[in-house]
């Protein structure tokens, strides 16, 4: 599995493995114990994974996921230390300690629960794209 696989559905917590197209939209099925299967329409707002960039300071501008996803496994390895419920000021310095030219304007905390939500997940439910060296989006 990559990230290409793998999208998010704005007002639906979690992640979902994309399954195969249908008429009408996609097939999803979530990536957790349940397994629960949606078809994701043209009114759903669905986001590719290997697509979401982190906005950095640097002249490009953004660092993809994937990148960002696999410092954190160099980093930190199967615990991160934190949660998503942490403290603002603890997700903020865990985020500068993996991206350190995020931006902090533009990058709000909610995007970095997001992040270690996400991260959580991958780890449990697909850990060789936390883990692997290369992706194929890089």
């Amino acid at each position: 599995m990559t990230l290409d696989d793998i999208a998010t559905i704005s007002g639906k917590g979690g992640l979902f493995k994309v399954f195969k197209p249908a008429k009408s939209g996609v097939i999803l099925e979530s990536l957790d114990e349940h397994k629960t299967k949606l078809v994701a329409t043209a009114n759903h707002r669905l986001s590719i994974l290997s697509e979401i960039s982190i906005y950095t300071t640097t002249k490009e501008g953004t660092v993809l996921l994937a990148e960002v996803l696999k410092k954190m496994h160099a980093s930190f390895g199967d615990d991160l230390g934190l949660d998503a419920e942490a403290d603002a000021s603890e997700l903020k310095s865990f985020l500068k300690s993996v991206l350190p030219d995020y931006d902090e304007n533009r990058v709000y905390v909610s995007d970095i629960k997001k992040l270690v939500k996400w991260y959580g997940v991958l780890l449990k439910y697909a850990p060789e794209i936390v883990s692997s060296s290369s992706d194929k989006k890089e």
